[in-house]
């Protein structure tokens, strides 16, 4: 498509084609949601109404405010969201390594020189701690990254 025909578009349609790239990037949130088209769509949709307000508004005019309005209304959004976390009742859903913070677990490789490995489920993970024999019993104090910080539990 050339340049002369994408501005021949905005020429026939006028406003209505601001008002169906705005239909289109609402709908492409509905299938890939992120809350960004939602905004290009809104956009969108306030330049048709300007355009439809002002007839004799420039494409070149047109585009650039759809340009500013789509940054300011995206960059609005994600200020607003970072003052209003979600609740939910499983704050740490995607954090796995979180909820084994306490956990007691039994070694399946020795501690030596500070580091071994465990097996939790079906994932292993490196662990640091006081040097501990295979089979000994601790207790998850942190996990960095992908591994466990652990403390030796005494056998009483």
């Amino acid at each position: 498509m050339s340049f002369e025909q994408i501005t021949g578009i905005f020429d026939q349609l006028g406003f209505w084609t601001w008002w169906i790239a705005a239909g289109l990037l609402i709908i492409l949130e509905a299938l890939a949601p992120g809350a960004v088209f939602l905004w290009l769509g809104i956009s969108g949709a306030v330049v048709g109404l300007i355009a439809w307000l002002n007839p004799g508004l420039s494409w070149e005019i047109q585009t650039s405010l759809f340009a500013v309005l789509s940054v300011v209304s995206i960059v609005l959004w994600r200020r607003f969201m970072k003052t209003r976390p979600t609740d939910t009742d499983h704050p740490a859903l995607n954090e796995r390594s979180r909820d084994m913070i306490g956990r007691e677990i039994t070694l399946m490789e020795a501690i030596q020189n500070g580091e071994g490995r465990a097996k939790i489920g079906d994932t292993i993970w490196l662990v640091e701690g006081p040097d501990l024999g295979e089979g000994a019993h601790v207790r998850i104090l942190a996990v960095n990254g992908s591994t466990l910080k652990v403390e030796a539990i005494s056998e009483s």
